[in-house]
C-alpha cells in the first residue's frame, strides 16, 4: 500500500544521514515534481567559498531518490536506487541557499529517470542533473 507522503514523514526519514547533515530541507511537493533546498556554507563549501559540486549532486539525487520513492507503488516490497547521475555546473554560489526541483522525464515499472535544475537565490541556473533511478525488489 502506498504511504500518504508529506514533507515531514519524508524529511523525518532523512533525519541522521546526509540528507540532515548537509542542512538539505524539503520544502514542496506536488504531482509531477519535488522541491528543496539547501544552505551554501561551511557544509557545502569546497576550500576556495563557493558550492561544492558534490554538493549539487548530493542535492540533485536526494531530489529524484525521494520522488522515486513515491512513485512505488509497495515502498515496503521496492526500493529505488540511483543507477546513474550526470551534472553540469553553470554558476558558482558564494552564500545563501540553493533550490533543486525534480521532475520526470520516464517513470517506467523498472527505471525512472529525473531532470533537476538547481538555482540560487535570485533564480539563475546553477546546475542541470538527469538522475537514471532503478527500481528493484526489496531484500
Amino acid at each position: 500500500m502506498k504511504p500518504d507522503w508529506t514533507l515531514e514523514s519524508l524529511q523525518q526519514f532523512h533525519k541522521n544521514s546526509i540528507v540532515d547533515h548537509l542542512g538539505i530541507e524539503l520544502t514542496e511537493l506536488g504531482t509531477d515534481f519535488l522541491v528543496a533546498r539547501m544552505p551554501v556554507d561551511h557544509r557545502t563549501q569546497q576550500p576556495f567559498g563557493i558550492l561544492h559540486g558534490g554538493a549539487s549532486v548530493v542535492l540533485a539525487e536526494t531530489l529524484g531518490s525521494v520522488a522515486s520513492v513515491m512513485q512505488l507503488a509497495d515502498p515496503n516490497r521496492q526500493r529505488a536506487v540511483g543507477l546513474e547521475i550526470n551534472a553540469n555546473h553553470i554558476r558558482s554560489v558564494k552564500e545563501g541557499w540553493v533550490y533543486g526541483r525534480a521532475t520526470p522525464i520516464h517513470v517506467g515499472q523498472s527505471t525512472h529517470v529525473w531532470d533537476i535544475r538547481i538555482t540560487d537565490e535570485a533564480g539563475k541556473l546553477v546546475c542541470v542533473c538527469r538522475l537514471t533511478v532503478a527500481v528493484i525488489n526489496a531484500r
